[in-house]
């Protein structure tokens, strides 16, 4: 794998809220598919995640950062673990302040 990366950040919004244990399998499913690309030769890796929740404590999105090739390699990533991916885009320089 020495294929340049890039940062990206996914929203990923839920068409339904979800539990916290539901999240957990979820990340699971995450984690499998990314050991499956990274075997198949794809470089892309996760770097950390935020968890949305509603009024209730329910999950109803994650904003997630990874590192990849590609928008593509993301986006397959997305569709192997069955996870939505509302909107992809490259990450800036982080802004500064208090």
């Amino acid at each position: 794998m020495s294929s340049p990366t890039d940062d990206f950040l996914i929203l990923r919004e839920l068409p339904e809220p979800i539990t916290t244990d539901e999240l957990d399998g979820a990340a699971e499913q995450s984690g499998e598919a990314l050991k499956e690309l990274r075997d198949e030769g794809v470089d892309i890796r996760w770097v950390d995640s935020e968890v949305m929740t509603n009024d209730d404590e329910e999950v109803v999105g994650t904003f997630c950062h990874y590192r990849a090739e590609s928008e593509d390699a993301v986006r397959e990533h997305a569709e192997r673990a069955g996870l939505p991916a509302t909107k992809i885009t490259r990450r800036g320089e982080p802004l500064s302040g208090e």
